[in-house]
C-alpha cells in the first residue's frame, strides 16, 4: 500500500478475498482483456473521435510509453482535470498501465483546489485541457509549477502554449509494447476528492481490488451488456459518473460510453437521438431541466431505458414525474466517493425508486445509523450513518488529523448523512450532519468559504449557510459581519474569484449583518440564521 494510506485489516482484506469481491485484476490489465475481447467494437464517442477497444488499449499504452519517457513512474502521482473527452480516458488508462496514480480534479476547481492538490499529492505532472466552457486552463498551471515544488511536467490537449502538448507524447510502440511492472492489486490505482467541511479537498485513495469490485457490482447490478450506451453527461472526474457504474461499468460491460461536452438538454439531447443511448447519469437540478425541456425537443429520445439520479436527494414528486415525461425508469443512486453505493432495483416495487435512495451494493455492506451518543436507532427512525465493507476505505492519504472525526476506532466511516433505514434495507436520506452545503451535487464547505471571506480587509466575520432551493437543493448563502466601510456584495464576490474560489462555492446570496445570533456558550448560531433566512425568503 501506499506510503500514507491506511490498508484493510488483513482479516477483512483476506475475507473479502475469499468472497470474490478482491479478484486481483488492475485497471491496466482489465483494458488489456477488454480489447482483446471486443476489439472493434466502439469504447467511446467523443466529437468526432469515435475510438474501438483495441485503439482505446493501443493509444493507452502509447502514451504510458511517453509519460515513461520524461520521467513519470509507478507510484507517481498526476493531477487530471480534464473535461468530458475520449482522452480523460486514454490519460487514466495510461497512468493505470503505467503503475502512475491519477489525482481526479473537478473541471470546476480553480487555483485555490488545484494547487492544494498538486502539493498535498506532491504530484509530479498536471494533465490539462487548453481551454474548455470559455475557461483557459493554462493559466491554472502557471500558478500551481509556481506554488507545488513537486510539478515537473504540465500535459495539454490542445494548444499547449509553454508547455508539453499531449498528442506529443504518445510514442510510436513496435513490435512488443512495453512492459512494466504490473501493479499490485490491492495497492492505490487512484485517487477521488472528498468534499468534506474542511475546506479543500481530501484524497481519497482507492485501490485496484476495491474500485473494481464496485464498478463490476454496479454493472451487473444496473444491468449493464454490450448493448448499453452511456452518456456522459456530468463530470466524468465525478466519482457518480465514474464508476456508479459510470464509464468504467460501461467498458467493463462492453458497452459504448459517449462524451458530452455539457449536460445541458441543448448537448445531451441530440446525443441521446444520433447514438440511441439507453443510459445516463444527472444530479436532481438537470434531471428536473431536462424534464422541462423533454417536451419541446424536437429530438427523439424513445432510445433512452433507464435515468439514474444521484448526488442529491431527488424530491418524491420530482421521482414521480421521471417516466411519464421522459419515459424512462428512474435509478435512484447515493453513495460517496469514500465507498458505499445504494441502487434501487429495476426487480424492485416501483415505491421504492420513487421514495428511497436504495439499498448498498454488498452483502458485505456493514451499515448503523446511530444517534448522537453513537447508539444504533431503532430501525425507520433518523440516524447518522456509518458504514465500512470491501470498497469502503478505511483512511484518507495523509489524514490522521481526520481520522478520529472521520471513522469509528474499529473503522466505521462516518458519513455524516443521516438516513432512515427501512426493514428492507432501503435508505431514505433525510439530511446532513456536517457542515455541508450540496449545491446540486457539488459539495461547498461552509468553512472553506468563511475563511476566504474572512481574508478580506472590510469583513470581521462570516457565517456560511444553505437555505433550501427546489431547483438546486441548496443555496449557499454567506452572512457577513463588516467593518468600516462595509463592502458590497459585488466586490465579495469578486474577491472570492481573484483568490481561485471555484465558481459553484461562490455563495448564492450575500447578507451584511450588523450582529450574529449566538448560541449558549458564544458560538454563532447557524440554525438561528437559517431560521432568519427562510423567513425573509418566505416573506410576501
Amino acid at each position: 500500500m501506499l506510503e500514507h494510506c491506511t490498508p484493510w485489516p488483513e482479516e477483512a482484506a483476506a475475507r473479502y478475498r475469499a468472497a470474490g469481491y478482491w479478484t486481483g485484476e488492475t485497471f491496466g490489465a482489465l483494458l488489456g482483456r477488454l480489447a482483446a475481447e471486443h476489439g472493434d467494437r466502439t469504447a467511446v464517442v467523443s466529437g468526432d473521435d469515435r475510438w474501438s477497444y483495441r485503439e482505446l488499449d493501443e493509444r493507452a499504452t502509447r502514451l504510458a510509453a511517453g509519460l515513461h519517457r520524461i520521467g513519470v513512474r509507478p507510484r507517481d502521482r498526476v493531477v487530471v482535470q480534464l473535461p468530458n473527452v475520449a482522452e480523460f480516458l486514454e490519460t487514466a488508462f495510461a497512468l493505470f498501465r503505467l503503475g502512475a496514480i491519477p489525482v481526479f480534479s473537478l473541471p470546476a476547481h480553480r487555483a485555490n483546489e488545484v494547487v492544494h492538490l498538486c502539493r498535498h499529492a506532491e504530484a509530479v505532472a498536471y494533465v490539462i485541457a487548453d481551454r474548455h466552457g470559455g475557461f483557459d486552463y493554462r493559466g491554472l498551471a502557471r500558478a500551481a509549477l509556481k506554488e507545488a515544488p513537486s510539478l515537473r511536467h504540465v500535459l495539454v490537449a490542445g494548444d499547449a502554449a509553454e508547455f508539453t502538448p499531449l498528442d506529443g507524447l504518445r510514442t510510436a510502440v513496435d513490435g512488443d509494447a512495453p512492459s512494466w511492472p504490473e501493479a499490485d492489486p490491492s495497492d492505490v490505482a487512484l485517487f477521488q476528492l472528498s468534499g468534506g467541511t474542511t475546506g479543500t479537498p481530501k484524497l481519497i485513495p482507492r485501490t485496484h481490488d476495491d474500485y473494481l469490485y464496485s464498478v463490476r457490482a454496479s454493472a451487473e447490478i444496473c444491468g449493464l451488456d454490450a448493448s448499453t450506451v452511456y452518456l456522459a453527461a456530468l463530470p466524468v472526474a465525478h466519482n457518480f459518473p465514474m464508476s456508479s457504474p459510470g464509464v468504467f461499468g460501461v467498458l467493463h460491460a462492453g458497452g459504448r460510453v459517449v462524451m458530452a461536452p455539457q449536460p445541458a438538454p441543448s448537448a445531451a439531447f441530440p446525443l441521446i437521438e444520433s447514438e440511441r443511448v439507453t443510459l445516463t447519469a444527472l444530479v436532481p437540478p438537470l434531471a428536473l431541466l431536462w424534464m422541462e425541456n423533454a417536451a419541446r425537443t424536437p429530438h427523439d429520445l424513445s432510445s433512452l431505458r433507464v435515468l439514474q439520479v444521484g448526488g442529491a436527494r431527488l424530491s418524491d414528486e420530482a421521482a414521480g414525474r421521471v417516466h411519464p415525461v421522459l419515459g424512462c425508469t428512474l435509478q435512484q443512486v447515493f453513495g460517496m466517493a469514500e465507498g458505499l453505493v445504494c441502487y434501487t432495483r429495476a426487480d424492485e416495487p416501483e415505491g421504492y425508486a420513487l421514495q428511497t435512495q436504495g439499498r448498498p451494493i454488498s452483502e458485505a455492506d456493514e451499515i448503523r445509523v446511530v444517534d448522537e451518543n453513537g447508539e444504533e436507532v431503532l430501525p425507520g427512525e433518523p440516524g447518522e450513518l456509518l458504514t465500512r465493507g470491501p470498497y469502503t476505505i478505511r483512511g484518507y492519504y495523509k489524514g490522521e488529523e481526520h481520522a478520529a472525526s472521520a471513522f469509528t476506532p474499529d473503522g466505521f466511516y462516518r458519513t455524516g448523512d443521516v438516513v432512515r433505514r427501512l426493514p428492507s434495507g432501503h435508505l431514505i436520506v433525510t439530511g446532513r450532519e456536517k457542515d455541508l452545503i450540496n449545491r446540486g451535487g457539488e459539495k461547498v464547505s461552509a468553512e472553506e468559504v468563511e475563511n476566504h471571506l474572512l481574508a478580506h480587509p472590510g469583513v470581521r466575520d462570516a457565517a456560511v449557510v444553505g437555505v433550501p432551493d427546489a431547483f438546486i437543493g441548496e443555496r449557499s448563502c454567506a452572512f457577513v459581519l463588516p467593518r468600516d466601510p462595509a463592502p458590497a456584495a459585488a466586490e465579495l464576490r469578486a474577491f472570492l474569484r481573484e483568490r481561485g474560489l471555484a465558481a459553484y462555492k461562490i455563495p448564492d446570496l450575500m447578507h451584511i449583518v450588523g450582529e450574529f445570533p449566538v448560541t449558549g456558550v458564544g458560538k454563532i448560531s447557524k440554525r438561528d440564521l437559517r431560521r432568519a433566512l427562510a423567513q425573509t425568503l418566505t416573506r410576501p
